[in-house]
């Protein structure tokens, strides 16, 4: 490990004043750290957090060890002993990394398959049931197989896309209803996208089904608009294959869902779209280059996870607030809220000793943040550190000086320097990610960078930043609580028409200890007027009596 020695830059950092020596202090420490990846035209400004002298130092044993499991992960080793499981999301944007050949061929084939797919879809080879091409594309997924595609969609969509993208990306009925009621008639131009790498998320299983139905009602053929991204032998897979879907694309055991958007996941919908899939990918392989090397100054994950030890701890004790200043850039922060919290949020560390790890992260847009939370940044609770995202091209094109010498973009970059100096003045930490545009390459080398730095902060903290046992707990108890409404509406069936209170109810299903879900089901249920069940107002809302009307 080679860590930065910068005897005046590595001083504890102060308040910026207006004494000429103190801004020449702190233009030595940016110069002192800035890590930069001249290839991508990126930098990594740490100069703003405020870890102290000795701290990199102190720090490169554990990041040492970091970066050899990295290594020992990127190689094949298990990386998830709960499943058995390894995490190759890395060989995604590089198969010449992967451990086996047949890995390496199953990726290349892959891509070359989505890029012939979408090709076959432009060129109005595959058509739509009435003749005309696809001219849309909804994708039916949910976190990280909707999350990815959308941060894509957004981030790189154009007037000139081929294909308009929709999303179905929960199970709420009216947010189905509005994503099918704006496709209206385009259904018969539709492409679906079925994307599950178990094959049994019932949020987009809910989403098929009603999808399938919406088709079915304007006389068309589901399975003729549908592809699937699935593991191979799931239950979507066999379901794609016996219906005759237009396609089938796979998932691996070894590709996480928070880490798929390399995968078909997110290439397949950008490549109908119209995005360039090889820069992104390419972009992405030089950010793994960059944040491999043992060298903290040529490393910029590195630095990422040890700011993120010394801000939060090391124990999670401030939030992340992501600000990019760039519109395409929104979903950037939604992104990251699964892929740092998913992985982050642990409550043993690998030993099985109690720890309640995590980052919290939130985050908006400038200059819009200026005008939302900027003020608690500076002036409130100081629970929290900035990672601000620049993008130094305004535009494609010439900007309108709406000032003399002055663009609406010069704006733009005024009040991200002026953010970042005004929360310095009171003390308040950020660090800076420079990019040279939005664009397929740089928004992979983005996503890369992430990644990367998720895993070494696991390592520091010594966690398991690729299984999710809390995700699946909240599964299984959405699973009782179905099954809990399965009961009570089959001892509603049987009842005569008096009507029970809650606690009448759970007496009745002999589930006591649940009168609270089964009352809440029951208010549920009564407000949907199709399920039959009616209410009879009391004296208190848990007073209230229910019946299946006939």
């Amino acid at each position: 490990m080679n860590p930065i020695h910068h005897p005046q830059a590595e001083s504890s950092l102060g308040a910026a004043t207006g004494d000429p020596e103190a801004h020449r202090s702190l233009w030595e420490r940016y110069k002192g750290y800035l890590c930069s990846v001249p290839e991508l035209q990126f930098t990594l400004d740490p100069s703003r957090m405020d870890f102290p002298e000795g701290f990199l130092e102190a720090m490169s044993p554990p990041l040492e060890r970091a970066l050899a499991a990295m290594d020992a992960l990127e190689a094949g080793a298990i990386a998830n002993p709960d499943e058995g499981r390894r995490v190759g999301h890395y060989w995604l944007r590089d198969p010449d990394r992967a451990p086996e050949p047949a890995i390496a061929e199953s990726i290349r084939a892959t891509v070359a398959r989505i890029q012939h797919f979408a090709d076959r879809v432009h060129l109005g080879r595959l058509r739509g049931q009435r003749g005309s091409p696809f001219r849309h594309c909804l994708l039916i997924g949910i976190g990280g197989s909707a999350l990815g595609p959308q941060l894509l969609n957004d981030a790189l969509g154009s007037e000139e896309d081929r294909l308009t993208p929709a999303f179905i990306d929960n199970t709420d009925p009216d947010g189905i209803d509005r994503t099918l009621g704006r496709c209206g008639a385009r259904l018969a131009e539709t492409l679906v996208l079925v994307v599950s790498k178990s094959g049994g998320t019932q949020e987009t299983r809910n989403g098929m089904l009603e999808t399938a139905a919406a088709f079915a009602r304007q006389g068309l053929d589901f399975p003729r608009a549908a592809v699937a991204v699935t593991e191979a032998g799931s239950a979507l897979d066999r379901q794609a294959r016996a219906e005759g879907w237009l396609d089938v694309f796979p998932m691996w055991d070894w590709v996480g869902g928070r880490t798929s958007v390399f995968s078909a996941v997110g290439l397949l919908p950008a490549a109908l779209q119209g995005i360039e899939i090889d820069p992104f990918l390419a972009g992405a392989r030089l950010m793994d280059a960059a944040t491999r090397r043992h060298d903290l100054r040529r490393n910029p994950a590195a630095w990422l996870a040890l700011m993120w030890h010394h801000a939060t701890g090391g124990r999670g004790q401030r939030d992340m607030v992501i600000l990019p200043y760039k519109d395409r850039l929104l979903l950037l922060s939604r992104y990251l809220q699964q892929l740092v919290m998913e992985s982050l949020g642990k409550e043993r560390d690998r030993e099985g000793a109690l720890v309640h790890q995590g980052i919290a992260v939130y985050g908006n847009k400038g200059s819009t943040d200026q005008h939302a939370f900027v003020q608690q940044l500076r002036d409130g609770v100081d629970n929290f550190f900035v990672v601000f995202v620049e993008v130094l091209r305004d535009r494609d094109g010439a900007s309108l000086e709406i000032e003399p010498g002055v663009t609406a973009g010069d704006y733009l970059h005024g009040f991200l320097e002026g953010t970042r100096r005004a929360l310095h003045e009171r003390g308040r930490q950020s660090l800076t990610i420079t990019i040279p545009e939005v664009s397929s390459r740089s928004l992979g080398a983005l996503i890369a960078l992430f990644e990367r730095a998720v895993g070494l902060y696991a390592s520091l903290v010594n966690i398991n930043a690729y299984h999710q046992p809390g995700v699946e707990a909240g599964k299984k108890a959405a699973e009782a609580v179905l099954e809990l409404q399965r009961r009570l509406l089959d001892a509603m069936a049987a009842a005569p028409e008096n009507g029970r209170s809650a606690d009448e109810w759970a007496a009745a299903i002999e589930a006591p200890e649940a009168v609270e879900s089964v009352f809440r089901i029951l208010e549920h249920l009564a407000a949907n007027p199709d399920r039959r069940v009616e209410r009879v107002a009391g004296p208190t809302p848990w007073e209230a009596r229910f019946f299946l009307r006939r």
